[in-house]
């Protein structure tokens, strides 16, 4: 048993949680500026009270989990992003506290002020975590001692805005999605506007991010192919060895993300919006999937030489390290998805406005 690679797909699967989970209200947050009158942003706010921050505690396992079973990673990556991730929790907290404190008052300003404190903090968020996944995809400037010696400026491409433009997109796509199911009535009626609005967007810069990505690294799609191929900066036998599984597994998840974007509108003109809302997380989770695909078994890669490139073997803690914690894993994670699963069910429904609504 390779936990290595077992990991790798853990840390995958969190940071899929999270993307699908925290993904909608981010996107929720996104358009909530386009929402008008007090009433229907408060709504808006209501259908992600219960649960947004339950959906971010997926990301600080997946934090949890990349700490502890690819330390050299994990410190790579929050020393190269250090800049990008304060900006992160700064926009993350402002988020927070507007949600919170947005309803306290009745001045129209002090709402307004918070509206625009949520709406900003939730795009830059994810903006920030497209930013990252571009440069992870293109490649970081990892020295011989696989240390980032860029700058912060270095992070910032034409190619990496794209990327993070996208995420935004994307986010507000299926954060509509999930308004549809929370609304009803006229809100409804708006909100299934932004959703197609939201696809059409996501659609239009699909096409040409895929391309460019195949175009600027031509290797992302190297375990995709059914023979035996070289994959720069890692050490991976036992992957050769299953290279057919692997890329069979691939071709499965490219049609999944085909099929998944295409079912959007359909479900979205049949009026069946928990289908919709399905079909949107099963398009985030391929796409992160096929990322994953793309750069797998590497986990940072060097932009400077391949060899020095993080992976999953010469990035990660100890084989002891890695079964101990992955016989905790497979007690813990089911109280994570049990936790989120009962939340779900309990606000299910469409939202409704009361005496301690936000």
């Amino acid at each position: 048993m390779d936990f290595n690679v077992i990991w790798y797909i853990i840390v995958g699967v969190l940071l899929m949680g999270y993307a699908i989970l925290d993904g909608f209200d981010l996107g929720v947050g996104a358009l909530h500026l386009f929402s008008k009158g007090d009433h229907n942003r408060r709504i808006l706010l209501n259908s992600i009270g219960p649960v947004w921050d339950g959906n971010e505690v997926w990301l600080i396992t997946a934090g949890g989990a990349l700490f502890a079973a690819f330390p050299e990673v994990y410190a790579t990556a929050f020393s190269g992003f250090y800049l990008p991730f304060m900006l992160l929790l700064i926009a993350l907290i402002f988020r927070a506290v507007s949600i919170e404190f947005r309803s306290k008052e009745e001045n129209k300003r002090w709402r307004k002020g918070w509206d625009i404190g949520f709406s900003v903090g939730s795009i830059i968020a994810a903006m920030l975590f497209g930013i990252a996944i571009g440069n992870i995809i293109i490649g970081m400037q990892l020295n011989s001692e696989r240390i980032y010696s860029g700058s912060f400026l270095d992070l910032i491409t034409p190619y990496t805005l794209l990327t993070g433009v996208f995420n935004v997109v994307m986010f507000a796509m299926h954060g509509a999605i999930y308004l549809t199911i929370k609304t009803k009535g006229e809100l409804q009626t708006q909100v299934k506007k932004w959703a197609y609005r939201a696809y059409t967007l996501f659609v239009i810069l699909f096409i040409p991010l895929t391309g460019l990505t195949l175009l600027q690294k031509p290797e992302m799609i190297a375990n995709f192919s059914f023979g035996n191929v070289e994959l720069p900066g890692a050490k991976h036998e036992l992957i050769l060895d299953h290279q057919f599984a692997i890329s069979i597994f691939a071709w499965l998840v490219v049609v999944l993300n085909i099929l998944s974007i295409m079912n959007i509108p359909r479900m979205l003109s049949k009026e069946k919006y928990i289908g919709a809302f399905i079909s949107s997380a099963c398009t985030i989770g391929a796409l992160i999937m096929l990322f994953a695909l793309g750069i797998f078994p590497n986990m940072i890669i060097s932009s400077i030489d391949p060899a020095n490139n993080l992976d999953i073997y010469n990035g990660s803690s100890s084989n002891y390290t890695l079964r101990t914690m992955f016989f905790v894993a497979i007690w813990g994670m089911p109280f994570v998805i049990g936790y989120t699963t009962l939340i779900y069910w309990t606000y299910r429904g469409k939202t409704e406005l009361n005496d301690s609504s936000y």
